[in-house]
């Protein structure tokens, strides 16, 4: 089971504190301790992972001060973007780490992201996947077919020419497995999460994901590549790490509550989640903190949340991405990176 870190939420709002440094220090701890990857999101216009708008940027400064791990986007929201602007952007990544870029394409779950670029809305599923393929034919170099400012057509090429003959893809999924079965049929990895669906379900999906990739043409054998997003602190003493992730995580799940609520109840006629009291509120994230915390996340310590990685082993996750950045302090979270490295190397094989 590999391990890598990922990086969603937290910035501080005071610049002299540093809002990137528990994102470079923790990239710099994980390229010398035997971790995968580091990686960082896409996001736009919420506090909710506000230091966030452009992987392709945080991914550059985590290249410079890395040397192994792998830097990938977690992930880039394809409708928003032009593949050549992605392949561009990447493509300055993996020469600046030596080969080491990789890229998980989203289809965007906040409908308000898509004031960059709401015609790309409607067909936004889709778009992943045409991003797929248009995103590894401008990485091995090939013309793709555009309209230039003067209504011409014309073929262009992506430039600077990266590293790797072949970019890394993932498809994220929030648990769909119609995205699943996608990822599969594009001969991609896939990268999801807990949220919305437990272990069990989870095995199903991943099962489907692997049906569809053996039965793409040409494949070839390998069993392809599902991360697992979790959020993440250890300690040696398992009531002192509840104590310390209780309030700056109930802290970051009311502060998405609504943002996530919205956009999962879109499709309900007559509920409005910005009517619901903050005594609602309340009661429903004090719940959400005791399911993420007992089942749903790594916490506790490294003996605990070892039978969290055997469930997601025997469900065929092949790396788990540690979410580290939803409050605690800094140094905490860097100090307890000795014990997830730990758990890393229990976990080994």
């Amino acid at each position: 089971m590999d391990f890598s870190l990922f990086y969603f939420a937290d910035g501080s709002d005071d610049p002299a504190r540093g809002r990137y440094r528990l994102l470079l220090d923790g990239a710099r701890f994980a390229d010398t301790h035997g971790f995968a990857a580091v990686w960082t999101p896409e996001r736009h216009f919420h506090p909710f992972g506000a230091p966030y708008p452009n992987p392709s940027v945080t991914g550059a400064a985590v290249a410079a001060v890395t040397e192994r791990i792998g830097v990938r986007a977690g992930s880039v929201v394809a409708p928003l973007h032009h593949p050549l602007r992605i392949a561009e952007e990447w493509a300055v990544v993996d020469n600046l780490s030596n080969g080491r870029a990789g890229i998980s394409l989203a289809s965007g779950w906040n409908a308000v992201d898509f004031a960059l670029r709401p015609e790309g809305y409607p067909e936004r599923k889709q778009a992943v996947l045409d991003t797929v393929d248009a995103l590894r034919a401008l990485w091995r170099g090939e013309p793709l077919p555009v309209v230039d400012g003067a209504g011409n057509p014309a073929e262009v090429r992506a430039f600077p020419r990266p590293v790797q003959p072949e970019l890394p893809v993932w498809v994220t999924s929030a648990g769909g497995p119609q995205t699943f079965e996608a990822a599969g049929r594009a001969g991609a990895g896939v990268l999801t999460h807990l949220l919305g669906q437990d272990f069990d379900q989870l095995a199903e999906k991943i099962a489907v994901y692997r049906k569809a990739l053996a039965a793409r043409p040409g494949h070839d054998g390998r069993p392809g590549h599902v991360v697992l997003m979790l959020h993440s602190f250890l300690g040696e003493d398992p009531e002192q790490v509840r104590e310390t992730v209780r309030e700056p995580f109930t802290q970051y799940l009311k502060s998405s509550f609504r943002l996530i609520a919205r956009s999962a109840t879109s499709l309900l006629q007559g509920f409005d989640v910005d009517k619901l009291r903050e005594s609602d509120v309340d009661f429903l994230v004090r719940r959400s903190f005791d399911t993420y915390y007992d089942s749903s996340g790594l916490f506790g310590t490294v003996e605990q949340a070892s039978a969290v990685v055997e469930r997601a082993r025997a469900a065929g996750v092949d790396e788990l991405a540690c979410l580290i950045d939803f409050g605690i302090p800094d140094e905490t979270v860097l100090a307890g990176l000795e014990h997830l490295d730990r758990l890393r190397q229990r976990s080994a094989g």
